[in-house]
């Protein structure tokens, strides 16, 4: 199961998108707080307070705020929470969040935050990895780490009917250089488009790293797509091996995503087999109906839409590789 992250920016008049979801919070039926003579007031918006606490809150959703920045952010915010204040006080007065829309989206905004903060106490219970561990996966892993490398790509996308992939295979086979074989598409009016990029191989997904990992310079392979074709063409590429010192952050996070991932799916499966779950209607005979089979693996990602390889490596670019968020 996997559920949404909400974000929260507060730069410039950017505060909405967070503080939307906290006034959604407040609309569900709270009533009047009880304990507003606890909290630190930071403002008074007619009958209402806007507390120190809020702003904090605010605050903690942004990564990497500086000591320095921190006051300004904090009037900004207060500026923000004073905003919204007055929108919700003109919304309840209006009785807006009697809307059958808005206590929808308020329902679905609580369940959202609710069902992630249970999961999120689940994987808790994931142990970190040993070094051990991490070392192992190092090991496991040389074209991500004492291999790596930059590689240079150029892709063609072809759409074509799935009869016609094979002999696309055996033309990219017989031609000299890419250049050929893009001639050939054109004389027998395939459509296609290319695009090219350059990827360290923690960019790659690890799927089809290791594919990468055994291409020569110059060599190109083919995959079928449900559209036809993708040809990846490895134009050249670089050594740039990484230590285990440096990959170790990385490693450790990934395993420990992972493992929080195990515990958590394994818990939803347990709460399953324990509910009792009655599917009804249409949803009923779509529940009941035999699988379709395998997903077929899913081809790499567009390489326009790929970063450029840096000439250094940090925790955040192996995350990528390894699957992180």
């Amino acid at each position: 199961m996997n559920f949404m992250m909400i974000a929260a920016h507060t730069k410039a008049r950017a505060w909405w998108p967070m503080t939307a979801v906290v006034a959604a919070l407040v609309l569900v039926g709270c009533g009047d707080r009880k304990d507003k003579g606890a909290s630190q007031a930071a403002a008074r918006v007619n009958k209402d307070e806007i507390t120190v606490h809020q702003i904090n809150f605010v605050l903690q959703q942004q990564r990497g705020l500086r000591p320095e920045q921190v006051d300004a952010a904090s009037q900004q915010v207060l500026k923000g929470l004073v905003d919204q204040q007055l929108a919700l006080q003109k919304a309840e007065d209006l009785k807006v969040d009697r809307d059958p829309r808005v206590m929808q989206q308020v329902e679905a905004a609580r369940r959202e935050l609710v069902s992630r903060a249970y999961l999120e106490k689940v994987g808790e219970a994931a142990p970190k990895p040993s070094a051990d561990e991490t070392k192992k996966y190092y090991d496991d892993k040389p074209a991500l780490f004492k291999d790596r490398r930059i590689y240079s790509i150029q892709e063609l996308a072809v759409e074509a009917k799935p009869e016609q992939v094979a002999g696309l295979r055996e033309k990219l086979r017989a031609s000299k250089n890419i250049n050929e074989f893009v001639e050939f598409l054109k004389a027998q009016e395939y459509r296609f488009n290319g695009n090219q990029a350059v990827r360290a191989a923690e960019q790659l997904p690890l799927n089809s790293l290791e594919t990468f990992a055994r291409m020569k310079d110059g060599q190109a392979t083919i995959v079928p797509t449900p559209t036809g074709a993708q040809v990846i063409v490895l134009a050249g590429s670089r050594s740039q091996p990484i230590t285990e010192e440096q990959a170790r952050p990385a490693i450790e996070q990934y395993l420990l995503n992972e493992r929080k991932r195990k515990l958590i799916e394994d818990d939803m499966n347990a709460l399953r087999s324990a509910a009792k779950i009655e599917y009804v209607g249409k949803f009923a005979q779509a529940a009941s109906a035999p699988a379709s089979g395998p997903v077929a693996a899913a081809s790499a990602p567009p390489l326009a839409a790929a970063p450029a390889a840096s000439a250094g490596l940090s925790a955040a670019d192996i995350s990528k590789g390894l699957g992180l968020k």
